[in-house]
């Protein structure tokens, strides 16, 4: 069999070679160098890390008392090195036999050298039998212990022995030298493959020698990122990357889509669970120059994550990093741990919404204005325009200077004029009740709302400024339209927004009709409406914009009977200034 694995043929020859234990190498190395060799080591970490290999090299440097070039070195010392696996030589009668071997000098050499590896499986009485030798060695006998599970080791044994801490190795150092060693066999690996390997490697050099030899097993001389992330079965940072950008839009529906394509793809919950959580993490490194350095990933990862986090809010990570955490320890007793993940992205997708005008980490309007300039208006996304009014939605951009001026006129339209017109509230008495009934309520609301019609102008001697000049069709009308809604969006609107998002003008005789769902929505409208037609105006080339504002009727519409809080948020969203006058005064609703 002439194929040998990498972790064989590529392991360290010499304490150069080691990866990632610069400390403990050099410190061996001088203590070589200087004749300051104690009796008794002990290499203790995780798996994988290089504890026997230091160990083998240390055996080879002290008999030939040189640490350069051991690779060079032709002289065979293997009679002086004696490996002994303590997992199973765990007995009295093991140490028995080792003590008897260590009376015995060495033929050839200065030293002879005991590797005992896993040594915490030793047994207490087998402890106990070698601890006079370990005390009291031989001058020619060097004992070196390795273990993964330093505190399971006598303090007693521990006392007598030199103690190196063997470190993980970073992702860094575990790239580089997978790419040295692509390179030596002639293999184009991608950068973002080998970073995939050393993350699934967590820290173990071995580990992730083997996890390349699998890979290049499966995908040849070539690896790419696709590659690695199928052979290995990991999750794609894509997905987050989407996920994330559903969840700021507050995209419910894209969101459990995602998750879905995830679960088929045959990944677990707790899996996507996990990957959620550390993508959060990124991103939250990513907010503070000062974290950069803990975010472990290639540079073309690591500028994904910079341009994510810009845009992404510190309080919505923490609170996402919160609900992870939470549905993280209910996973496992979840009866249905399906609904369990489609709970935890139902309420991030809703975070947004909860911190609108309420900021826990200080202002961030401006990472909320970079989100959307880079992922654009969810509205804009949802809405299709027809194909056939492309050319003429290009047109509102490409007309001439003095139409452009217009246009820029249009946009500054303030939507809120006509609320200039409305009589000042009904001052506060000078001693309030701190507790208003829902009745008093409702017919303040209703009051307020029914004011505005009372001293409204004609709008007919309203001035809507310079005519459009785009043809009045459905079609323009629809383009138009659109805008207008990005507009509101832009300016804050959301009053008026929340009323006519999900309404189609239509053209009917000449006429634009709105359909309301109720009667109130229908009074909000109205009171906007010299707005909604100054801009239609403004845009489309017609000598008046008549607007018919309708409410849709449904004969099977049952009556719903509502309770105080239900009652209580149909008025908020009517009058949303009614929510703030209820926290000012610090009113109950009655039960």
């Amino acid at each position: 069999m002439s194929y040998i694995v990498s972790a064989r043929k590529y392991r360290p020859q010499t304490f150069e070679d080691v990866v990632g234990q610069e400390q403990i190498t050099t410190t061996l190395k001088r203590s070589i160098e200087n004749d300051h060799i104690a009796q008794a080591f002990l290499f203790c970490g995780p798996r994988g890390v290089g504890k026997t290999t230091c160990a083998r090299i240390m055996a080879k440097a002290v008999n030939t008392g040189q640490t350069e070039n051991l690779d060079q070195i032709q002289e065979d010392f293997s009679f002086n090195i004696f490996e002994l696996d303590a997992a199973s030589n765990n007995k009295v009668e093991d140490m028995h036999q080792l003590i008897a071997q260590v009376r015995i000098p060495p033929q050839s050499g200065k030293y002879k050298i005991y590797i005992i590896d896993e040594v915490h499986m030793l047994t207490t009485q087998a402890f106990n039998a070698f601890l006079k030798t370990l005390e009291e060695p031989p001058s020619y006998a060097i004992f070196i212990l390795a273990t993964t599970e330093k505190h399971k080791i006598l303090p007693t044994i521990l006392s007598r022995c030199q103690i190196y801490d063997f470190k993980r190795i970073s992702v860094a150092d575990i790239v580089k030298h997978l790419q040295n060693i692509a390179q030596q066999e002639g293999i184009q690996a991608d950068e973002s493959a080998l970073h995939i390997v050393a993350e699934k490697a967590d820290g173990a050099l071995r580990d992730a020698l083997s996890i390349f030899d699998r890979l290049v097993s499966f995908s040849g001389n070539e690896l790419s990122y696709e590659t690695a992330v199928k052979g290995l079965n990991v999750l794609d940072y894509d997905y987050f990357f989407k996920l994330t950008e559903a969840l700021l839009l507050s995209d419910l529906s894209q969101a459990l889509l995602i998750l879905d394509e995830i679960l088929s793809n045959g990944f677990d919950g707790d899996h996507f669970i996990h990957g959620l959580s550390s993508h959060l993490r990124n991103l939250l490194v990513c907010k503070d120059p000062k974290t950069i350095r803990l975010l472990e990933l290639s540079d073309r990862l690591k500028k994904r994550y910079f341009e994510q986090a810009s845009m992404t809010p510190r309080s919505f990570l923490v609170n996402g990093l919160t609900l992870t955490a939470e549905t993280d320890v209910s996973y496992a007793a979840s009866m249905n741990k399906r609904l369990l993940v489609e709970g935890l992205l139902m309420k991030m997708a809703f975070l947004m919404n909860l911190m609108d005008g309420k900021s826990f980490f200080g202002d961030e309007s401006a990472e909320k204005k970079k989100l959307s300039e880079h992922l654009g208006s969810s509205l804009q996304q949802n809405k299709e325009i027809p194909a056939t009014t492309v050319e003429q939605h290009n047109k509102l951009s490409e007309e001439p200077p003095s139409s452009k001026q217009e246009d820029k006129k249009i946009e500054q339209v303030d939507i809120t004029e006509d609320k200039t017109e409305t009589p000042p509230s009904t001052p506060t008495p000078s001693k309030p009740s701190m507790r208003l009934s829902l009745e008093d309520l409702e017919k303040e609301v209703e009051s307020e709302m029914h004011r505005p019609e009372a001293s409204k102008k004609d709008d007919t001697t309203e001035d809507l400024g310079s005519q459009g000049s785009l043809e009045f069709n459905q079609e323009n009308l629809h383009v138009v339209w659109s805008k207008f809604l990005t507009v509101l969006e832009e300016q804050g609107n959301q009053s008026l927004l929340h009323s006519i998002n999900d309404k189609e003008a239509v053209l009917v005789d000449g006429t634009v009709r709105l359909i309301a769902d109720s009667q109130v929505e229908a009074s909000l409208i109205e009171k906007e409406s010299l707005a909604i037609r100054k801009f239609l105006f403004n845009a489309l080339s017609v000598e008046k914009i008549e607007l018919d504002i309708q409410v849709e009727e449904n004969e099977k519409k049952q009556k719903v009977i509502l309770n105080a809080k239900d009652k209580f948020q149909r008025m908020v969203q009517s009058n949303p200034s009614l929510k703030s006058l209820v926290e000012k005064l610090d009113l109950e609703l009655e039960r």
